[in-house]
């Protein structure tokens, strides 16, 4: 009998849930290929261990950017490969409902129906990431009080108020945790002279970022290639330069919330000065981000519990009641 599944197909991480059983996979989205044979060589964390430090004919590439697709068929691979982890093969083809942005375009929707379609799915539904994180926040989505949530992810910040089962007001931009890794790398080879990889300022935003200052602030010893001598070298940062290089991109997120407050009706407004908004999302847990939020907006900001997989969670409760939610699907026909 086949199985509903529902895939939270993100920039930076991939979760899947299975109607029955809960999460059951959750890993990077890196495909590492071969460049000579085109063969997929690892998926998920093995393939994140290779980014950087691969020969010149494997490469460790995300192929998604920004919440869309980059790359078909490697997107398609992926979704094969994510399919046979779980257990699914040519006599047992799945439902499956796609969590995606909604800031991408009816043709991106398209690419993503297409790929789940052709890597095995029997049938690929899509829904919403906010509408999916309001679920799996447990927030009372179908009554008639505003309802904020504030998804940041790797490659997108999407800010939507919700009441009565529509989205009300909503702010999406294409900005994300990635685009402060990469304001970060950015940042040290201009101040330092030091290049450093998309993995090393990874670790430095989880280590000693944030958003806010915060109590127990430490520094922290970088190390990365001399842009004038090309050897080894090392520098330490602090959490107020870090601070200070990613704050561009932490605005524009600070905006975009401030934008989607401002296309709420005055009814909804008030609510959230009562129940405040939510924070779900990989790169909400960047420390201090709500309370920066909390502070440009005198809007409390709640850190659901469990913010990487809130939207894999909310999926996972439509598809526990798939036919009684057909509504709420926005997959193309």
């Amino acid at each position: 009998m086949a199985r509903d599944l529902a895939i939270d197909l993100g920039t930076a991480n991939t979760l899947v849930y299975e109607r029955g059983r809960g999460i059951v996979l959750n890993e990077p989205s890196v495909i590492a290929l071969n460049s000579r044979t085109n063969e997929v060589l690892a998926m998920g964390h093995e393939a994140w261990q290779m980014i950087g430090r691969t020969p010149g004919y494997i490469v460790a590439v995300r192929p998604l950017r920004g919440g869309a697709i980059t790359d078909f068929d490697i997107t398609q691979r992926m979704i094969r490969l994510l399919l046979q982890r779980v257990g699914v093969n040519r006599f047992n083809r799945p439902r499956v409902v796609i969590c995606v942005p909604s800031a991408i375009t009816e043709v991106e929707r398209r690419a993503v129906t297409e790929a789940a379609r052709r890597a095995g799915a029997a049938d690929a539904q899509l829904l919403e990431q906010p509408m999916a994180a309001a679920i799996g926040a447990g927030l009372p989505i179908h009554e008639p009080v505003g309802n904020m949530v504030i998804d940041v992810g790797g490659g997108t910040s999407e800010t939507a108020l919700i009441s009565l089962g529509g989205v009300v007001a909503l702010n999406a931009v294409r900005i994300g945790s990635f685009d402060i890794d990469a304001q970060l790398q950015t940042w040290i080879r201009r101040e330092y002279g030091i290049a450093v990889g998309e993995r090393t300022a990874e670790e430095i935003k989880i280590a000693i970022g944030s958003a806010w200052p915060t109590v127990d602030e430490f520094k922290a010893e970088v190390r990365g290639r001399d842009l004038m001598s090309g050897l080894p070298k090392h520098v330490i940062l602090s959490p107020d330069e870090v601070r200070q290089a990613i704050n561009e991109v932490t605005t524009s997120m600070v905006d975009s919330v401030v934008h989607c407050l401002g296309e709420a009706p005055p009814e909804l407004a008030q609510d959230l000065i009562v129940r405040g908004m939510y924070l779900v999302g990989g790169g909400g847990m960047l420390r201090g981000l709500d309370l920066r939020i909390a502070s440009e907006t005198e809007i409390p900001v709640h850190l659901v519990d469990a913010p990487l997989e809130c939207v894999v969670l909310g999926a996972g409760r439509v598809i526990e009641s798939y036919d009684r939610l057909k509504v709420m699907f926005m997959g193309s026909r």
